[in-house]
């Protein structure tokens, strides 16, 4: 393994220089994101149930040290609609500093799993599973935004989507429509201004105007300031909280949510952003650099964040290349808050409200969960899982029942593909040519009689091995030597192993010599392990079919007593 894996894209790309032409693009690649960011920095952190200033320190710290440290040139770091859903659970159970807390416990996870370099096995997360949690993260989004949306009287809106939809029902009749103007004026801009501008984010557009019009008409929508107070101005002093070993016994479940759907984003918007790029990211330093960024965020009382798709995708598109683009995003934003802090206060809750609206449409990848479901059966029944368990029950559920389910289905259909066929006497036998020559590709002229071969085709693992126990067992008529050749079998675990023993041991009991044939070198170093070779004989094993097979004509020559 490359030792670069764990050298940050910045580090290297100072190593290799920088071109003053690039620099100048990443500065305004830098300066355009950090705008982007603001709105959806501040819309994340009241979503999630936390004060705004928290999400712009989120964005001002953990952003500034994901480009520093991390795998990718061009990844912008900050909260993320995803965390919302266990971001507010947290916050909802156990407060702000318990959220603290566990942001900080997940920034350790991320540390010890790019260490690990878990990094290279996070890619094997099913996509039906990430698109059924994804979308249903942005179903979640939505709900919990109509209050803000339409400006309804409700004074505690529940965190149960059933409960949230009974709520509304029973107050629509009280719709604010002033507040539900601007807010589906908000969503109508965000999604439409790319048509008049593609430089010019359609969020930017629609506070700009809706804070204008609400602040010189005097429009009475609730605001920032209204509900949160002054936005401010200056980063908060670093401070451990107190932690002791029940509060992490408490909190290390939603640590583990966090850690694991911050490594499946940030992984993915850096697989996107290769794809957009034509680069190539370090995915365990991109870990460790997440983690890190999570446990600043978490001293500066920030909350989790993580790669953010679309930021980045935005940085790329404006000419951002290197790592310095994500830093000049995170000090613009610093240049924002000290300094805009008192307009930034007068925005509606209702516009950020229309921009989350906009951001969970985005994040739906409605595109992909409906095309999935005209696939496979199995894939739909794990996106459908996933997404059902996501909105009506509890995001770490599903995640934990999709990758079970997920796993269930792989093990069944590896084990439909181990086949355990039987190869017949080619000379005595026409029906049996076909099946000979494809397993055996004419090597053999024959197959003497009193031998009986079995190819297996596939890995030999405990989903497959029952099934391998049970054809060989019951091999009738019963010959005197069995030929099991396993050239075509990748690797075997523990259960392959027992299964092989078992019917090695049975063939025995039944005086039935069993020859060994063609296993690679791995198959081989397990059974050598496994003690297979003192129960079969080290003079049993070869290592192709033409020395199995001379050796079962001399062992029936001599009356099979070995």
């Amino acid at each position: 393994m490359k030792s670069s894996q764990f050298t940050p894209k910045f580090f290297s790309l100072l190593k290799s220089g920088i071109t003053r032409q690039q620099l100048m693009k990443d500065a305004v690649a830098g300066v355009i994101v950090g705008i982007v960011a603001l709105p959806l920095a501040i819309a994340f952190a009241i979503a999630s149930g936390v004060s705004p200033d928290k999400g712009l320190v989120t964005a001002v710290v953990a952003g500034f040290i994901i480009s520093v440290l991390g795998g990718s040139r061009v990844q912008i770091g900050g909260p993320t609609g995803a965390f919302i859903v266990i971001v507010y659970g947290v916050v909802q159970q156990h407060g702000v500093s318990g959220l603290t807390i566990a942001t900080m416990m997940a920034g350790v996870l991320l540390i010890g799993m790019g260490l690990g370099r878990l990094g290279n096995y996070l890619k094997f997360v099913p996509y039906p599973l990430i698109v059924g949690f994804t979308s249903g993260i942005a179903v979640i989004i939505f709900s919990s935004q109509v209050k803000d949306l339409l400006g309804l009287a409700i004074e505690d809106v529940p965190a149960d989507f059933v409960h949230q939809w009974q709520v509304y029902a029973h107050h629509l009749k009280e719709v604010h429509w002033p507040t539900a103007a601007v807010g589906l004026a908000t969503v109508f801009i965000a999604m439409s201004f790319s048509r008049v501008s593609k430089r010019v984010p359609g969020s930017i557009v629609a506070i700009l105007l809706s804070t204008s019009l609400v602040y010189f008409l005097g429009i009475p929508l609730e605001t920032i300031e209204s509900r949160y107070g002054e936005i401010p101005r200056t980063i908060p002093a670093p401070a451990i909280p107190d932690i002791d070993f029940t509060t992490l016994k408490t909190l290390i479940q939603p640590a583990i949510a966090i850690a694991l759907l911050g490594a499946i984003e940030s992984l993915l918007s850096a697989v996107v952003a290769d794809g957009m790029t034509g680069g190539r990211h370090r995915s365990n330093m991109e870990l460790v650099a997440q983690g890190t960024a999570n446990v600043f965020s978490g001293l500066f009382s920030g909350i989790p964040a993580t790669g953010a798709i679309a930021r980045t995708a935005t940085n790329i598109k404006n000419g951002g290349r290197t790592p310095v683009a994500g830093m000049v995003h995170a000090v613009m934003l610093l240049l924002i808050m000290l300094l805009f802090a008192p307009v930034a206060k007068l925005i509606p809750l209702a516009c950020l409200a229309g921009i989350l609206v906009v951001v969970a449409w985005h994040m739906g990848e409605w595109n992909q969960f409906f095309g999935l479901m005209r696939s496979n059966r199995m894939d739909v029944l794990v996106m459908l899982t996933t997404f059902t368990l996501t909105v009506f029950f509890d995001l770490i559920i599903a995640i934990e029942v999709g990758m079970i389910l997920s796993s269930f289905i792989f093990m069944k259909r590896m084990s439909e593909a181990t086949a355990i066929k039987p190869a017949t006497n080619l000379a005595n036998d026409g029906k049996g040519a076909a099946m000979t020559e494809s397993l055996f590709e004419e090597e053999l002229p024959d197959i003497p009689t009193g031998i009986m071969m079995y190819e297996i085709n596939g890995p030999l693992f405990f989903g497959a091995s029952r099934k391998f126990q049970d054809v060989v067992s019951n091999i009738s008529p019963r010959p005197k030597v069995l030929i099991l050749r396993l050239r075509n079998v990748p690797f075997i675990d523990a259960s392959g192993v027992s299964s092989l023993a078992a019917i090695c041991r049975d063939m025995q009991s039944k005086d039935v010599l069993v020859l060994l044939s063609g296993a690679n070198r791995d198959v081989r170093k397990e059974l050598l392990h496994a003690g297979i070779y003192r129960l079969v004989g080290r003079h049993n094993i070869h290592s192709n079919i033409e020395q199995a097979v001379s050796r079962a004509k001399v062992l029936l020559g001599s009356g099979v007593d070995e």
